[in-house]
């Protein structure tokens, strides 16, 4: 993925993400091309490395022939859209209150004990940005955080640095919890329906 820092004259989307735009604007009925607005975002951070640059954002109200202003409006509300550059890692560190009773702030001590860096900022050499987030919506496995479109869940400072190590040497560690609970499943066992045995309905 290219990285960019600098705001463009220019943006359009290209030919793959385009036709993803066309697809996503076509559920819309006629004349509310405006509901598109927030995948259309998705889509133009996507194509420029992670984050919007102005230009996209008029892109995208050209697109959906809409008041560049509303287009703003969204980027600038909600927090999944970046308005800055971003490094090609994008770590966020849920610190909301389920997270913070599980331990979060020792996760993300690890986060700056690994990468170097501390929340808000980006590496050297624009692999990893690391940021608090608020929650995402995974508080039975807490404490997680998400890094691209990837959950991280049932962290320990070992399993964060395992994560973030693996990431660094190009590999692509396993998402989802990292306890060895298979997904939001009692951390201690089954303790009801664990005998195999069917119930009336099976």
């Amino acid at each position: 993925m290219t990285v960019h820092t600098e705001q463009p004259d220019t943006f359009v989307f290209d030919e793959t993400y385009g036709a993803e735009a066309a697809k996503i604007i076509a559920r819309y009925p006629e004349g509310k091309q405006a509901s598109a607005v927030m995948p259309l975002l998705d889509l133009a951070q996507r194509q420029f490395g992670g984050w919007l640059p102005t230009a996209a954002m008029n892109h995208v109200a050209d697109v959906l022939e809409m008041p560049a202003i509303r287009v703003y409006e969204v980027a600038s509300f909600y927090s999944m859209y970046n308005l800055e550059p971003v490094g090609e890692i994008f770590v966020q560190v849920c610190t909301t209150t389920p997270c913070a009773l599980r331990g979060c702030a020792a996760i993300l001590d690890a986060c700056r004990d690994e990468l170097g860096i501390n929340v808000g900022e980006t590496t050297s050499d624009n692999k990893f940005t690391l940021r608090e987030a608020e929650c995402l919506g995974a508080c039975v496995n807490a404490p997680m955080m998400q890094i691209g479109d990837d959950y991280y869940e049932d962290l320990d400072v070992e399993s964060t640095k395992g994560v973030l190590k693996a990431l660094r040497n190009g590999e692509t560690p396993e998402p989802g919890p990292q306890s060895g609970r298979k997904g939001s499943e009692p951390a201690g066992g089954l303790t009801t329906l664990n005998d195999g045995a069917a119930g009336a309905g099976g």
